[in-house]
């Protein structure tokens, strides 16, 4: 019995023994999984909470192929803009310098010119050549300032900080780009205090963009709509043209650094009269005409400056037609009255192909010294300029132009003045602040606010139009040299009824107008004559400040806003008022005699 009992604790202990046995692996598998799992977790947190030592790829950060392109990092931003490093130098396209550093180049793409215009003076570079001219001198720089690559052109970044207020850092260590900087003053600063990295966004796994060193001098900058910023990091640029995030606690002083500009715009002195001017325009259109300012000047009041209609362009090559008259100077001279001549793109508006003559430096200068010479033969006061065809394509041509005749009209005492639209949208092109920088005067053409080709009988000028017109060239030109122009004509307007066949003929998609507009120019006097011949009367609108008629003959209707005494006093105490230069009016011969009492008020 006992030795039955001792085999079954035998057994028993042997059953025990192998059950540990099989326990152990199970043990040792459950431990194993624990450490693995321990390590997964650690390896997690540390994943999760480590920085990425990623790199941001940089030719993907700059948008950039390998090549000579350059990215541009314009003042805080990096943007879409291309340079190009040639010849270890970089340069822009003239498109990108007209547009973000300095207007007052001119490239003539047909005579391979770059030009830079002062007040005294215009600096020429041929492409190709590293010399370029200043007043016939010539200078040489160790680069070429203007490469021509197909049909672009491309400025040496060297020789536009030479007139323009800029600087600019080229880097091509890593990858090609440009730093250029054209805001100057006081820019906040941050020095790093231990070696850093700046990042491509706010976080710690986004990818380096570069490192900064202790001691590195960072530029602060605001945050970005499209990026929420944590509190412990800060948008920065760094010295090597890099725009990213670095987080607080690598940051030390704060700072400002202030920057003087390179380069200063020059001044461009201007003639200025010590009188408020009072002009009108005479409308001379062959050389007899010539005879009637006697009569023309008698029935004025307080005139200091005529404007005669003298001088036509006529071909593409600078050449002018002219109808000036010695005799007429003198007349006007001995009457203490200034003459002006105006120069004119619209008598022989067909013959002048897409302004050529603007757009060539040889046959623009032509002009110039063209006009010059007459002003200088017949002793001008001044030129009028009166381009009204401008387009966008001749733009930069006809500013151009301007800055050039300026040039000499101020070596010569010659007083420029340039007419302007009223200010819309469509004639912003015209460039009245640069305009206000280099001429003496700009006048506003303050009519037209209803013209022979509109759709739609209207005000020739209505007075909140005029104010309009005023109060938005102020924003471009300083008082002192603006100019108003009044009317001293109106438009009779006539609608016809439509004809059935008229009616017939028209689209569906045409928008329906039941009468064909038409429309008559009239002096003041002429204008009444036709009231009083049909029997139409006359009522005030403040609205419009003018008198309006309105009557029918015929079967048609007629309407007229007046110009007369009331509605030009209006029109010239806006003068006071906004204390502008002076008043013109277009022109001579249509108004009454009374009118010039009434401007005397405004401009005595």
């Amino acid at each position: 019995m006992a030795v039955k009992k001792r085999r079954k604790r035998r057994r028993s202990r042997a059953r025990r023994s192998g059950d540990r046995r099989q326990l152990l692996p199970v043990l040792a598998a459950v431990f194993l999984i624990v450490i693995i799992l321990i390590i997964m977790l650690i390896n997690y947190l540390v994943k999760k909470y480590s920085p990425s030592d990623e790199r941001m790829d940089l030719y993907s950060y700059f948008n950039l192929e390998q090549g000579d392109e350059a990215a541009v990092i314009l003042e805080d931003e990096l943007t879409e803009l291309r340079a190009r490093i040639m010849d270890g130098e970089a340069y822009v396209t003239t498109d990108f310098l007209y547009e973000y550093l300095n207007q007052r180049f001119y490239w003539d793409a047909k005579e391979n010119l770059l030009l830079y215009t002062t007040p005294t003076e215009v600096i020429t570079a041929n492409v190709g050549s590293n010399e370029y001219t200043v007043a016939k001198e010539k200078h040489t720089e160790t680069y070429v300032p203007v490469k021509v690559d197909g049909d672009t052109a491309y400025v040496a970044l060297k020789y536009i900080q030479k007139y323009t207020a800029m600087e600019f850092e080229v880097m091509t260590d890593e990858v090609n780009r440009v730093h250029i900087q054209r805001a100057f003053g006081t820019a906040d600063t941050v020095t790093v205090k231990k070696d850093a990295r700046v990042r491509f966004e706010p976080n710690i796994k986004s990818p380096i963009l570069t490192d900064a060193a202790k001691g590195d001098l960072l530029y602060v900058l605001p945050q970005t709509e499209e990026t929420e910023l944590p509190e412990d990091w800060t948008r920065v640029r760094t010295g090597n043209g890099f725009i990213g995030y670095i987080r607080n606690k690598y940051l030390g002083e704060k700072g400002q650094e202030t920057k003087e500009p390179n380069y200063q715009d020059p001044e461009y002195p201007s003639i200025r009269k010590d009188y408020t001017i009072n002009l009108a325009w005479h409308q001379v259109t062959n050389a007899d005409a010539n005879n009637t300012v006697l009569e023309a000047i008698a029935k004025t009041k307080g005139l200091t400056t005529i404007s005669p209609t003298w001088f036509f362009l006529n071909d593409n090559e600078g050449n002018i037609d002219s109808l000036a008259s010695q005799t007429y100077v003198n007349y006007c001279h001995q009457n203490g009255i200034e003459v002006w001549a105006l120069v004119e793109d619209i008598t022989h508006a067909d013959t002048i192909v897409n302004y050529e003559i603007l757009s060539r430096t040889s046959s623009r200068q032509r002009l110039v010294n063209n006009l010059i010479a007459k002003a200088i033969e017949f002793d001008l006061d001044g030129l009028n300029i009166d381009f009204e065809y401008i387009n966008e394509d001749s733009a930069k041509g006809y500013l151009q132009f301007i800055r050039e005749l300026s040039i000499m009209c101020r070596l010569n005492g010659i007083v420029l003045s340039i007419d302007n639209y009223v200010p819309a949208a469509h004639n912003l092109i015209y460039n009245r602040t640069e305009q206000g920088i280099v001429a003496d005067y700009v006048i506003i053409m303050g009519y037209d606010e209803h013209y022979s080709g509109s759709e739609e009988a209207g005000s020739v000028a209505s007075i909140d139009w005029v104010r309009k017109g005023i109060e938005n060239t102020l924003k471009e030109v300083p008082p002192e040299k603006v100019i108003n122009a009044v009317p001293f004509f109106t438009r009779l307007w006539e609608e016809r009824p439509k004809t059935e066949e008229e009616l017939a003929s028209e689209s569906e998609n045409e928008e329906f107008v039941p009468y064909v507009l038409s429309s008559k120019a009239y002096g003041m006097d002429g204008a009444d004559r036709v009231l009083s011949e049909n029997g139409a009367e006359k009522t005030w609108s403040d609205e419009y400040g003018q008198y309006y008629a309105e009557y029918t003959a015929e079967g048609n209707t007629y309407k007229i806003w007046l110009e007369n005494e009331d509605s030009i006093e209006l029109k010239a105490a806006l003068i006071r008022e906004y204390n502008l230069a002076g008043i013109a009016a277009w022109k001579l011969g249509l108004e009454r005699q009374d009118i010039w009492d009434i401007i005397l008020r405004y401009v005595n």
